[in-house]
């Protein structure tokens, strides 16, 4: 059995985080205060949910997507807003490209099993 820091989604959603975290230097004050801190708190959310290990755990999946369709809010804020380059949308399109779907994918296998 894989440890959770080793799963796919585990991984991804710390690369998409990380990308964040990153690309936050980038915005002046006032989209660091407004947008910059929640997509932080949700983006870091995700894999946070994933590495939960409670009895309860399947229900924390379920907030993982939730953090991760409330990045994909923000992120296109972001860019309409036209904050984020054109290259780093490419970047952030191809993480949450290959995440959201791995992300449902273990959450249905979740809903009957224990990874």
């Amino acid at each position: 059995m894989k440890e959770v820091y080793d799963l796919d989604i585990y991984v991804l959603a710390e690369k998409l985080s990380d990308f964040i975290w990153y690309d936050f230097a980038k915005w002046d004050k006032k989209v660091q205060n407004t947008i910059g801190y929640q997509i932080i708190r949700s983006a870091d959310s995700i894999a946070v949910n994933i590495a939960f290990t409670s009895a309860d755990r399947k229900n924390f999946y379920l907030y993982s997507r939730g953090s991760f369709e409330e990045t994909k809010s923000w992120l296109r804020k972001l860019i309409r807003r036209k904050i984020i380059s054109d290259a780093d949308v490419e970047r952030y399109k191809i993480i949450i490209d290959e995440l959201g779907p791995k992300l449902n994918a273990f959450i249905t296998k979740t809903k009957s099993s224990i990874y």
